[in-house]
């Protein structure tokens, strides 16, 4: 477990580091070491499981199992891309006068304390610890949102504050009923340790544990970003910094996907019903229609993708709910090209908004012609998110749609309406953005668009074919969400 120690440890460093030196010159290369370190260690640690299996430290704080090692891995791979877009991205706008040397700080230390945060949720094997670290993810990022300190970025601070925080008491109200069910079979010392209650799921009261997952799908589902517990997202989306955007979308959405599934597979033991699952497809289903319509009505550029991230977690979640190791696989699959499609997206449309110098989608045009790197960028990420083959994002979506079919058919029809509604909504706005009349006087802005390229290849790449390796790994966190033989 040392490299999960290591993994720890970094961004806390860099949180003090960044506090007193963010500021400085050539401060974003840094910021690139410290999540290349991370990313190194996370490595490290999926080639420990790969080796070991399950890992979990003495005193049992801490946990790493087929499950969350391939989304600490993604975390901290899409955390160094981000890095690397952000240098030159946050450069940028202190040179703007957007940022003060303060606020350029303050941005670093936060990014580093997300990601701590970040890594914590996925390391910890206490349910209270993981819920702890969910609220710390809040409050850094409530910070970024606030950022810019202009008006508009203030309200959603506070929207985004008010809305998770009510979230999170609900999240922290079913943990404390999860704990009062395990103290039942349990000493007060381990009782909400998730290997133990694992262990013990048959043996918990599985009328509690019900009432608990309520409140648990309830209080992280606003993090997920569920309707109607969505109203945040788009918001902080729109008036925070862009790297700011595709880690949220790309990385928060994802952890807090994640705690909603370790306390599904908990009910499942408790109950030996599919209440969880039930619910985990209503909401998703849900979510994934809502937003598809709602991306016809957007004006602003961060917000029509962030309506999409909605999408894409909905149909996420109504996977995993479906709970047989098919739609597992899928929705495994899609949490991992979705995070690197929507990530490599907002790249391209921080500096969509920056030539343009406005996100308002009409004002937006003749990117392909002003600078071609980002028109072609954000033309085929939208591709990509729409589910065109042959990106892995439709590899995805098209086993979603087969699990359906096995499983509950008749909402089929539904998925499908989803689907092209979400498409018709991403081009009608997408289309002339790239292809439009190119406003006079504007020019081409300083880009790093590497991070688009890697994440766009790697997505193409398991559209194409799913590495053996990478199969294998989805294959043995299937058995162990699902409870059952994997494909």
């Amino acid at each position: 477990m040392i490299a999960a120690y290591l993994l720890l440890l970094m961004p806390l460093a860099g949180v003090v580091f960044f506090a007193l030196f963010g500021h400085r010159p050539r401060i974003g290369r840094i910021n690139i070491k410290f999540n290349a370190f991370a990313l190194l260690m996370s490595l490290w640690l999926a080639l420990n499981v790969h080796e070991s299996g399950t890992l979990v430290s003495e005193g049992l704080y801490f946990l790493v199992d087929s499950f969350n090692v391939y989304l600490i891995v993604l975390t901290a791979f899409v955390g160094l891309t981000t890095s690397i877009f952000s240098a030159p991205y946050m450069r940028h706008e202190q040179q703007k006068g957007r940022l003060t040397e303060k606020r350029l700080r303050l941005y670093y230390s936060m990014y580093q304390g997300f990601m701590f945060a970040m890594y914590l949720v996925l390391t910890t094997n206490n349910m209270g610890i993981l819920w702890v670290a969910m609220e710390a993810a809040t409050l850094a990022t409530v910070l970024l949102v606030s950022l810019y300190r202009t008006p508009e970025s203030i309200e959603a601070a506070w929207k985004y504050f008010i809305l998770c925080g009510v979230g999170i008491a609900q999240a922290m109200f079913g943990t404390v009923l999860l704990y009062y069910a395990a103290m039942q079979i349990s000493d007060a010392e381990n009782a909400l340790a998730w290997t133990v209650l694992i262990q013990n799921a048959s043996q918990l009261d599985p009328e509690i544990l019900e009432i608990s997952f309520v409140f648990m799908l309830v209080g992280y589902g606003t993090k997920i970003g569920l309707v109607p517990l969505h109203n945040w997202l788009p918001d902080a989306h729109s008036e925070g910094p862009t790297p700011m955007s595709a880690v949220l979308s790309g990385l928060l959405l994802n952890d807090a996907l994640y705690a909603v599934v370790r306390n599904k597979m908990l009910v499942d033991g408790a109950t030996q019903s599919h209440i969880a699952g039930y619910l985990m497809m209503g909401f998703g289903l849900m979510s994934f229609l809502v937003a598809a319509i709602f991306l016809h009505r957007q004006q602003d550029i961060k917000r029509l993708f962030s309506y999409s991230s909605i999408e894409h977690m909905g149909l996420m979640t109504f996977a995993f709910g479906m709970g047989t190791p098919f739609a597992t696989f899928a929705a495994l699959l899609h949490m991992t090209v979705h995070s690197l499609t929507k990530s490599a997206i907002f790249v391209t449309v921080g500096h969509a908004a920056q030539i343009a110098g406005t996100q308002r989608i009409e004002k937006i045009r003749g990117l392909i012609k002003t600078q071609p790197s980002v028109g072609w960028g954000l033309l085929i990420g939208t591709l990509t998110i729409a589910g065109f083959p042959p990106f892995g994002v439709f590899t995805s979506e098209f086993l979603v749609l087969l699990a359906t079919m096995q499983s509950y058919p008749w909402l089929t029809p539904f998925l499908l309406l989803g689907i092209g509604l979400a498409c018709a909504g991403l081009f009608r706005n997408i289309q002339p953005m790239v292809y439009g009349k190119r406003p006079e006087g504007q020019q081409a802005v300083e880009a790093n668009l590497w991070p688009v390229i890697i994440h766009l290849v790697l997505v193409l790449w398991l559209g194409l074919s799913i590495p053996q390796s990478l199969s294998d790994w989805f294959n043995q966190a299937t058995i162990l969400i699902s409870g059952s033989a994997p494909l």
